[in-house]
């Protein structure tokens, strides 16, 4: 098992919108014969530490999934848990986005910034 974080994301209000008002999520599956799953949590960070997202995803071999997620919120993260040991096959990328579609850089983590604690 693998346990992927994307840490605090702030997303503050500047001139009164948040940078971010939507996340998506890439998942890669690298592994040509074995599929695996994955546990994607969201949470909102207000003091406390609240989950809104909590959502199981299967990923067929050489499979590629997108998920988008609502993030108009001042402060969030993401937790990505592998069920089985397959840190190297699965790839993980989360982009914040505006509105309209337009990506947001600084709140853009992709593969390899990810922060991973092995279990």
């Amino acid at each position: 098992m693998a346990i992927f974080s994307t840490g605090p994301i702030d997303n503050s209000p500047i001139l009164g919108v948040r940078p971010s008002q939507l996340v998506t999520v890439k998942v890669v599956n690298r592994d040509s014969l074995n599929p695996y799953n994955l546990v994607i949590q969201g949470f909102l960070l207000n003091g406390s530490r609240t989950m809104y997202v909590n959502e199981t995803v299967n990923l067929a071999p050489n499979q590629v999934l997108t998920k988008n997620y609502f993030a108009d919120l001042d402060a969030f993260e993401f937790v990505f848990t592998t069920v089985e040991a397959v840190e190297a096959e699965v790839e993980i990328s989360v982009w914040g986005k505006q509105n309209s579609g337009a990506l947001v850089d600084p709140h853009r983590i992709v593969a390899w910034e990810k922060q991973a604690v092995l279990i």
